[in-house]
C-alpha cells in the first residue's frame, strides 16, 4: 500500500494542473506536541507508579486543486521520567497497567521510539469521498480513544456518501492497526492481545495473544436526521473470524422556546454474536466463543442551561457469553463509559453514571465531574467476568482549559478514584490495578498550525 500511495503522490502535481481552479496547491504543516503526566497511588502497600511522557508528530497535509489531499505524519515518543514500570507489584504479582501504556507495550524497556502513523490519499466532492492508507478513525467500536500519547490509527480504505443533507453513509475496510501504546503496525489478529488478556472461561490465564486469526474488519455506518424523532444512527462492525456487532441509537434535542435551555436524550441498542472459530480452532487459544450472543440497552437523559451541561445515563448488558470488543481498538460505545476504565469482557452489567460540566464564562475553563456505579458479575464466575473485576464506584474530577488567546494550546487534568462496592473481601490481585486507587492525568497539547 505504501508503494501505491507514494506512486500516486508523484503524479499528483500533474493531476492538480489539470484542475480548473485558482487554488491549485496548498501545504499545511501538521505538528502536534503532547506531554502527559500519569501517576497511580494506593493507600495500602501496593506498588505506586508514575510516568512523564512526550510525543511529537511531524507531518503535513498537501491539498491539490481542493479535492485531492495527501497526509503524512511521523510521531516520536519519549519516556522522560518514570518509576520502574517493568517490575511487577510485589504483593499481587501483577504488572503495571496504566503508566506503561503511555509507551510501547510490545517493548516496555524502550524509552524512545517512533512510527509512521499517517500516510493517506483522499479525494472528495460535495456528496462523496474516499480515503486510502493510514488514517484516523472514529466509529462506535473502533476509535482513536485518545487517552495516551497517541490515538489508535487504522490502515485500509474509508468511503462516505451524503446523498442529501439528511443522510450519511460510511464504509470502512481495515487490514492493519496502529494500537495506542505500541510501536508497530499490526494485523487484525496480531493487535488482539497487546493489552492484558485476562482469564479464559475456565479461570486460567488466556492464551489468545499471538494465536488469534483475523484478517480484516468491515464497518458500515448509516445516519439519518429525521424532523421529529431526532437522529437515527446504525452501524455494523464485522471482525472476520471473530464477531459481528450491530449497534443502533436514537438521539434527540427536544424543542422549546428558550434556546439557552434544552433537554436532550438518547437510547442505544446493541447485539453481538461470535463468528467463525472466534480466532482459533482450539478453544484454549481462541479470543471469542463462537456461540456467544449478547444484547445491551443504554439510555441517557440530559439538560443544558446557560453554561451547565448535566446528564444521567444507564446501561444494562445481558445474554450468553462475553461481550467482547478488544480494548486495543477503542472505548465503549454505551453512554455509561467513563475515561480510564472499560466494562468490556462481561456477560452482564448494570451501570448508572451522572455527569456535570460547567463552562466558566470568559475564562476557557471547563470543570466537570463523572460519578458512576458499575455492578458486574460475580468475581468467581470467570466465564462472565473476564478480568476478575469487582463491582465498583468511579469518580472522575476533571478540568479542561483552552486559553482564549492561544488556540494552539489546551490543557486537561483528570483526578480519578475507584473503590469496590460491597463488603466482599478482595485478594491483592482483585484490588491492584482495579480499585482502591488515586489516578492522576495531566495533559498538555500544542498544535501550532491548528
Amino acid at each position: 500500500m505504501r508503494k501505491l500511495l507514494l506512486g500516486l503522490f508523484l503524479v499528483l502535481p500533474f493531476l492538480a494542473m489539470a484542475q480548473e481552479t485558482e487554488k491549485k496547491l496548498e501545504i499545511v504543516p501538521d505538528i502536534h506536541f503532547r506531554i502527559f503526566w500519569m501517576s497511580t497511588s494506593y493507600p495500602t502497600d501496593f506498588k505506586n507508579d508514575f510516568a512523564l511522557g512526550s510525543s511529537l508528530n511531524l507531518g503535513t497535509q498537501i491539498t491539490f486543486a481542493e479535492r485531492l489531499k495527501f497526509r503524512i505524519g511521523y510521531r516520536v515518543f519519549g519516556n522522560l521520567w518514570s518509576s520502574d514500570l517493568t517490575s511487577p507489584d510485589p504483593l499481587s504479582g501483577l504488572d503495571n497497567r496504566y503508566e506503561v501504556g503511555l509507551f510501547d507495550l510490545l517493548n516496555p524497556e524502550d524509552k524512545f521510539f517512533g512510527k509512521l502513523e499517517r500516510l493517506s490519499l483522499s479525494y472528495s466532492k460535495d456528496t462523496w469521498g474516499v480515503t486510502l492508507g493510514r488514517m484516523d478513525i472514529e466509529t462506535d467500536w473502533i476509535n482513536g480513544q485518545d487517552g495516551r500519547l497517541s490515538p489508535t490509527y487504522v490502515e485500509g480504505i474509508h468511503t462516505w456518501i451524503n446523498p442529501n443533507p439528511k443522510w450519511k453513509i460510511g464504509l470502512w475496510g481495515i487490514n492493519r492497526m496502529s494500537v495506542r501504546g505500541s510501536s508497530k503496525w499490526l494485523g487484525i489478529g496480531e493487535s488482539i492481545g497487546v493489552f492484558p488478556v485476562g482469564r479464559d472461561v475456565t479461570g486460567e490465564s488466556s492464551f489468545y495473544r499471538n494465536n488469534t486469526s483475523s484478517d480484516w474488519i468491515g464497518i458500515m455506518e448509516l445516519a439519518y436526521q429525521t424532523e421529529k424523532l431526532g437522529k437515527i444512527s446504525l452501524s455494523e462492525t464485522f471482525v472476520q473470524n471473530i464477531s459481528n456487532t450491530l449497534w443502533g441509537k436514537l438521539e434527540k434535542v427536544w424543542p422549546n422556546d428558550n434556546p439557552a435551555k434544552k433537554w436532550f436524550s438518547g437510547i442505544q441498542i446493541g447485539y453481538q454474536v461470535g463468528v467463525g472459530n472466534g480466532g482459533n480452532d482450539d478453544p484454549k487459544l481462541s479470543y471469542k466463543d463462537p456461540s456467544d450472543q449478547n444484547w445491551v440497552l443504554s439510555g441517557k437523559l440530559g439538560y443544558e442551561v446557560n453554561n451547565w451541561n448535566t446528564s444521567l445515563s444507564f446501561t444494562h448488558l445481558d445474554g450468553q457469553g462475553r461481550w467482547l470488543s478488544p480494548r486495543e481498538w477503542g472505548k465503549d460505545a454505551w453512554y455509561t463509559f467513563i475515561p480510564r476504565e472499560r466494562n468490556e469482557g462481561m456477560e452482564s452489567l448494570d451501570a448508572l453514571v451522572g455527569y456535570v460540566e460547567y463552562k466558566i464564562p470568559e475564562t476557557g475553563l471547563r470543570p466537570y465531574l463523572h460519578i458512576g456505579f458499575h455492578w458486574l458479575p460475580d468475581l468467581a464466575d470467570a466465564a462472565a467476568n473476564k478480568y476478575g473485576f469487582p463491582s465498583y464506584r468511579q469518580i472522575n474530577l476533571g478540568l479542561k482549559y483552552k486559553p482564549k488567546n492561544r488556540k494552539d494550546l489546551d490543557f486537561h487534568i483528570i483526578l480519578m478514584n475507584k473503590e469496590a462496592l460491597g463488603n466482599e473481601a478482595l485478594s491483592p490481585r482483585q484490588r491492584y490495578n482495579k480499585v482502591e486507587m488515586i489516578h492522576i492525568n495531566g495533559i498538555v497539547n500544542w498544535r501550532p498550525f491548528q
